[in-house]
């Protein structure tokens, strides 16, 4: 399967070329006429946001080849994962993949699941946030960036998946669908927490939490779904999934704190965001 993804060097300068095209669709926009103007603007806070993202990608695969130990202890501290989870009497996740290696067409679409939805959809859910719910999308990405941030600091301990454990089948590698390369690199040694169950229980929270159709709970489904997807792959453990949760929701009580603390009341798009006033920043520095 060809991996698409962007390395950090590539994500960096795109982000970099977002970033200046936002300053100047900005710049211009206070010489034009008032009509044009306001639309120059909005599409700039758009590609300003857009690189935000980019840049966070970025950060995302150059963390990935770091680690504050060595890969060696990176087995040692899954298979104490696979303990506790025994001592806590989870389910095994060795038992859930052997009920679906027997259909090859359902381990097919978990494996092509764990490779290309997560993305699209948290993108999606972004420039929904971003063009409809513009008041909601300030704290969305706040929190995005602040537990995909925790993450990649924790993931500087490397943990591998139980696919490189006995008793575990890499179903991609199988099926010729892993995003991977063969051997144990860095960016396979990040498996605690997951930050794919930490961005699908966001999603599903900014759904219900925004949308008001009746129909905004199947939202839990998507938690639900990659929880599964990301377990019969043999890409991560139950605990993986836990801490992930746990993190996004410590994010999200801090945040919380913080608004109490300060009282903070929402003002409108853009009014108070600190990603708002670096933008400002930027650009004027630029000039």
């Amino acid at each position: 399967m060809v991996n698409l993804d962007l390395s950090w060097q590539q994500a960096a300068a795109a982000a970099g070329g977002l970033a200046a095209a936002a300053c100047g669709l900005r710049r211009a926009s206070r010489t034009a006429e008032p009509r044009r103007a306001g639309r120059l603007a909005a599409a700039g806070g758009f590609v300003w946001e857009s690189a935000l993202v980019v840049a966070l990608f970025a950060l995302w695969q150059f963390a990935g080849s770091f680690s504050a130990m060595g890969p060696g202890g990176a087995l040692g501290r899954a298979r104490w994962l696979w303990h506790a989870e025994r001592v806590l009497r989870l389910p095994s996740e060795a038992w859930l993949q052997r009920l679906v290696l027997p259909h090859p067409l359902v381990v097919q679409a978990f494996d092509l699941y764990y490779d290309i939805l997560h993305f699209p959809v948290l993108i999606g859910c972004l420039i929904w946030l971003f063009v409809r719910h513009r008041e909601r999308y300030g704290q969305f990405r706040n929190t995005l960036v602040a537990f995909t941030g925790i993450c990649l600091l924790i993931q500087l301990i490397p943990v591998a998946p139980p696919r490189m454990l006995p008793g575990f089948v890499d179903t991609a590698a199988f099926y010729g669908q892993s995003v991977y390369t063969t051997g144990f690199g860095a960016d396979q040694l990040s498996a605690m927490p997951s930050v794919h169950v930490g961005w699908a229980i966001l999603v599903a929270i900014a759904v219900i939490g925004t949308a008001t159709s009746r129909w905004r709970w199947l939202a839990i489904a998507y938690p639900a779904v990659t929880t599964i997807a990301v377990v019969v792959t043999a890409n991560h453990f139950w605990l993986d999934g836990i801490a992930a949760a746990a993190v996004l929701g410590a994010v999200l009580a801090a945040q919380a704190a913080a608004s109490r603390l300060l009282g903070h009341r929402d003002a409108g798009p853009g009014t108070g965001d600190p990603a708002e006033r670096i933008s400002s920043a930027v650009c004027k520095a630029s000039l």
